[in-house]
């Protein structure tokens, strides 16, 4: 268990910094040049004069830094999403096969469950800490300690719902991103009112370009953030359900291939 919440810490690590490193060479070389030619271009118009209504440009919405934060955050939700998605699909392709091997009208009584237990517990380590593997061989132990089909049931039922906890907690982090991307915004929106306030003497002397441009950080920050929160938001109640039908899958699985075969004693 220590080495896998190593992997996770790893994998969320790289992902991160490779996320950063993205990022930051797209605004580098592609997003501020543009935007700062774009609003160049602007300013001569301006200065010379010119009455023109100014185009809403996509580099000029995107190039503040609140902005490229909130790309990182969000490329960085998603490569772990992406990772708790691609396990949960690892873990469904398990339901395809058949970890007892039983047929149908055959019973499993109490002494056999060792029996059955065995091809589980020489499963390799990494097959043997996922979902279904872990259930049957629960399910099987506690057949053979208790000898009561209910109990099995219980234990099915129990060992589900507490990964279903678990594979919840471990989105916390992408909640954690869902709320800091728009408060990111919000601190954008903070950040240019603060700027505008700031050229408020240049204002009323005529010149509203510094105003205009610092209300723009405001709004352009806030207006990203929230879309980006919603795509976030969405990706993780699909990864949700995706894990939630794994959960219920398995219970099912177990309930079918294994608990309908189990004869305890007192029922012969």
């Amino acid at each position: 268990m220590k080495k896998v919440l190593s992997n996770d810490f790893v994998y969320q690590l790289v992902a991160l910094v490779l996320a950063l490193i993205v990022v930051h060479l797209v605004y580098v070389t592609v997003i501020r040049p543009n935007a700062d030619a774009i609003l160049g271009a602007q300013a001569d118009r301006v200065a010379q004069g010119e009455a023109f209504v100014p185009d809403r440009s996509l580099y000029v919405v995107l190039r503040d830094y609140e902005q490229e934060s909130c790309f990182v955050l969000m490329l960085w939700a998603m490569s772990i999403m992406g990772m708790k998605t691609r396990n949960s699909f690892r873990e469904r392709r398990m339901l395809e096969e058949r970890f007892i091997n039983i047929s149908e009208g055959m019973s499993i009584l109490p002494e056999d469950a060792r029996l059955y237990s065995r091809p589980l517990q020489a499963l390799p380590d990494a097959t043997r800490r996922t979902l279904l593997p872990r259930t049957l061989l629960a399910a099987l132990q506690r057949f053979a300690a208790t000898q009561h089909v209910q109990d099995v049931s219980d234990t099915v039922r129990s060992v589900c719902e507490a990964e279903s906890d678990h594979l919840d907690s471990e989105l916390a982090m992408i909640r954690y991103i869902a709320w800091a991307i728009p408060s990111i915004g919000f601190i954008g929106t903070v950040r240019g009112i603060g700027d505008a306030l700031g050229q408020a003497y240049r204002a009323v002397e005529g010149d509203i370009a510094g105003v205009t441009t610092s209300l723009g950080v405001a709004f352009n920050s806030t207006f990203v953030a929230l879309v980006i929160s919603i795509v976030i938001m969405f990706l993780m109640h699909q990864v949700q359900l995706v894990q939630e039908r794994l959960v219920l899958d398995t219970q099912h699985y177990c309930e079918e291939h294994l608990i309908r075969h189990l004869q305890a004693r007192d029922a012969l």
